[in-house]
């Protein structure tokens, strides 16, 4: 069985903020496994749990604020009798550019309270983690957290989620070091007014029916995230 924690704040306002993309990941892989609205509440945490893709997944979104999230974190690993090797924890990062993806085994908050609010918790830091670029800030860094993206990174993020949950589903199958081979060189495509690739190149815009090619395959375009 292995663990994945998504960090995020609940609650309407912080819904489509940056900081909880860890929640829009967790929210990607139950799309795709056929889990949306199926999450129970327990713990401190909405969790959801199955067989997807050949593998036993626990998917908990904690419940409290970003800063006590370790209280729901040691609940869920109570409840599952697991041990640290077995969880990830997605997060977002600013001090990675928009779209990057970085596995770590280990270490330091990074001056992310949700982790350092684990860390404290379970008094360890190994544990692996995923960190999600939301690109540096350009204002107050509380500010630039919990603020939604701008139009042009609102047109990547889906392909952005993919690829995270893509990572996840990597590390659950394969570890963390194999993962982080992989995935910590991922570039999200360019914004559309950055790129110049023709149709059906890597990175290009949608084919006439809507399907683009990415780094990491063919993809349905979709509407951007939090478009209305």
């Amino acid at each position: 069985m292995k663990i994945v924690v998504g960090l995020g704040n609940p609650g309407a306002q912080y819904e489509k903020t940056r900081h909880n993309i860890g929640w829009m990941v967790l929210d990607r892989l139950a799309d795709r496994a056929g889990w949306t609205g199926r999450g129970r509440n327990r713990d401190a945490s909405s969790v959801v749990q199955g067989r997807y893709a050949g593998l036993d997944l626990v998917l908990v979104k904690p419940l409290t604020f970003m800063n006590e999230s370790g209280l729901a974190v040691r609940k869920v690993l109570a409840r599952e009798h697991a041990p640290l090797v077995e969880m990830l924890v997605v997060a977002d990062d600013f001090a990675l550019p928009f779209g990057k993806l970085r596995f770590r085994e280990g270490g330091s908050a990074g001056g992310h309270n949700g982790l350092r609010s684990i860390i404290e918790e379970l008094g360890n830091e190994q544990f692996s983690r995923l960190r999600v670029g939301i690109g540096e800030p350009a204002q107050d860094a509380i500010d630039h957290v919990l603020s939604q993206f701008n139009r042009g990174e609102k047109a990547r993020l889906s392909e952005l989620l993919d690829a995270a949950a893509d990572a996840v589903e990597a590390w659950a199958r394969d570890g963390t070091s194999k993962a982080a081979n992989h995935f910590n060189a991922f570039e999200l495509r360019p914004a559309d007014d950055e790129r110049s690739a023709p149709p059906g190149a890597v990175d290009g815009p949608p084919g006439p029916d809507g399907i683009r090619r990415t780094k990491t395959g063919w993809r349905k375009a979709k509407p951007p995230e939090g478009a209305e």
